[in-house]
């Protein structure tokens, strides 16, 4: 795998924006290439500083596709599929996460750095039901964060941007999804209240 992992980099490497978005498509559909992604957008993106809107949108697009190539299998596959995949208890605790959260469910784990699991979300989202349109801006949103977050600090740290990725990539997650988890109760809290007004 290290060595097939080597040629998609080079490749990509060569084919600019293409090969971001064939890296990112197989990372969430049918291969694990940790980190790969994140890697190719910081380095590409402190080769050419001014493309760093069009790699990003390369890589999130390539990612979007990817994740749809799975969250069709899990509403074709259903339920056996996931359950063959991954572990039972994972797979029990996902689905009473997603019963909860729905959403939020695949927005707070597209967000997240390697190694955290995101493939079980994805499919999950298509076992459960979740919406096409709500699983795509779910998906557009943490990953297109995390990706524009890659290529600000790209433009702004050039090299040194890989360092502070690996160094801070925790921290950094964390406080987005906080911030991700305050706007989502502060939505509840909203709702609620128009709700109890209307009545």
């Amino acid at each position: 795998m290290g060595n097939f992992a080597n040629r998609l980099r080079l490749l990509a490497l060569t084919l600019g924006a293409p090969g971001l978005f064939l890296i990112a498509f197989l990372d969430s559909s049918f291969l694990s290439l940790p980190e790969i992604a994140d890697i190719l957008v910081v380095y590409m993106v402190t080769q050419h500083k001014s493309r760093m809107l069009l790699y990003v949108a390369a890589t999130l697009v390539g990612s979007l596709a990817g994740c749809l190539v799975m969250y069709y299998i899990g509403r074709k596959g259903g339920d056996a599929f996931v359950r063959r995949r991954f572990a039972g208890a994972n797979v029990e605790r996902a689905m009473a996460t997603f019963q909860r959260h729905g959403v939020m469910a695949v927005l707070i784990p597209a967000i997240l750095p390697p190694p955290a699991p995101f493939k079980i979300f994805v499919l999950l989202a298509g076992v459960t039901g979740i919406s096409a349109a709500k699983f795509t801006i779910a998906v557009l949103i943490g990953r297109g964060a995390r990706y524009l977050f890659l290529g600000i600090l790209a433009v702004e740290y050039g090299d040194a941007a890989l360092t502070f990725m690996h160094d801070h990539a925790v921290g950094v997650s964390i406080g987005a999804i906080g911030v991700l988890v305050g706007g989502f109760l502060a939505y509840l809290a909203w709702s609620k209240a128009r709700t109890s007004k209307s009545r």
